[in-house]
């Protein structure tokens, strides 16, 4: 006798109206919980565009510092400082400061004050509208982070519909594979976010200084490529499970990916190149981590479960 499932889903019998039904409710669900996650990050807008802002403020920062002279480049700093700071303590220590003295005093802190305000002010991206601070950056921000916060939601109100017509070995698979997915985007992502934009951005702007041009970057600009760049390494990096795929219902064999593997590393450069900006550095960056994943893929093939046995022996 065939033992008793505790799966939730193996006794369920369904029309297609019932089908129809769950999939409005579902919809109706993951929208839901979407537009929640939507109005919260509304209220956390300007924190998030600060993280995403991060990387090209510091790069402004480090390519503004690096146009200043070297050679004795913090004692000159300091002395200026230390200069101004005593000039205008000693102007206050008279014991009758005239009007005079008053009035270079306030010229000196003004001096002062304006002289720190440029050097923040070189190191902090520009809007080329009013209206873009609010519209193409915050709402957009938003927008997408409250996608990002509300996906696990949204997944799962898709797996809830779409597990019903799966057979248990099937949801078996998405039970292993899912998950390894989800660590291998959000892997490539934190790998784009925090190894390659340094690496890009510093490189990128070494051009400007250079050829002696000042950079003004758009933040709106910097959004679209902060949020794309990381989807697009995020996607490649699914690499191992799409071997892994492709091995399993017997397009490819591990003796394949081996026999194959210069192939794979021309094919690995031109896909890098097709979903990154147009500059070498990024390229690189993404096709080394890929080289690595396909040898990843080729142990996942070897190691996990076997592809000849029937799919449906657990039926």
């Amino acid at each position: 006798m065939k033992p008793h499932s505790h799966d939730l889903f193996d006794e369920s019998t369904m029309s297609f109206g019932d089908h129809l039904e769950s999939l409005r409710v579902h919809l109706w669900k993951a929208l839901i919980g979407l537009a929640i996650c939507v109005v919260g990050a509304l209220f956390i807008g300007h924190k998030i565009v600060e993280v995403v802002r991060a990387p090209i403020d510091s790069a402004l920062k480090e390519y503004n510092l690096d146009k200043l002279p070297r050679e004795n480049e913090d004692e000159t700093e300091n002395v200026q400082k230390e200069s101004i700071d005593e000039l205008i303590v000693s102007l206050g220590s008279k014991t009758e400061p005239t009007a005079e003295t008053k009035a270079l005093q306030k010229i000196l802190r003004d001096y002062q004050f304006r002289l720190n305000s440029i050097e923040e002010t070189m190191a902090e991206p520009v809007t080329l509208a009013v209206q873009e601070a609010f519209t193409t950056i915050y709402l957009k921000v938003s927008f997408i982070a409250g996608l990002v916060f509300a996906s696990p939601w949204v997944i799962y109100q898709i797996w809830l519909f779409v597990a019903a017509g799966l057979y248990p070995h099937e949801r078996k698979y998405v039970y292993i594979y899912l998950p390894i997915s989800i660590f291998l985007f959000l892997g490539g992502a934190l790998f784009c976010f925090y190894a390659v934009f340094p690496f890009v951005l510093n490189f990128l702007l070494s051009f400007n200084k250079l050829l002696g041009v000042n950079p003004q970057i758009r933040l709106s600009e910097w959004i679209s490529f902060a949020v794309t760049l990381p989807v697009m390494f995020g996607l490649s990096f699914q690499l191992p499970l799409i071997m892994l795929f492709m091995e399993r219902i017997s397009i490819f064999t591990v003796k394949d990916y081996h026999e194959k593997r210069r192939m794979a590393i021309l094919i690995i450069s031109i896909i890098s190149m097709l979903m990154t900006p147009a500059d070498p550095m990024s390229m690189v960056l993404m096709m080394l981590p890929l080289i690595l994943l396909y040898e990843l893929g080729i142990l996942m093939c070897k190691f996990f479960p076997n592809a000849n046995a029937s799919p449906f022996d657990d039926a």
